[in-house]
């Protein structure tokens, strides 16, 4: 094989590569974006006390 042909064999690697991920990309943004859209999270939850963590002992 010569450098030639391994540079073209890398390049078609690349170029398939970057296709697939163009491909995957487009299908993630398909649908709606729903920015008008309430969360279900409203303010902070109550204040938790803090874990222990004991060392069991035998």
């Amino acid at each position: 094989m010569s450098t030639e042909e391994g540079a073209s064999s890398t390049e078609d690697m690349k170029r398939k590569f970057k296709e697939a991920l163009e491909k995957k990309n487009a299908h993630h943004r398909e649908g709606q974006a729903h920015l008008d859209g309430d969360s279900a999270v409203h303010g902070t939850p109550a204040p938790q006390t803090r874990r222990e963590f004991r060392r069991k002992s035998g």
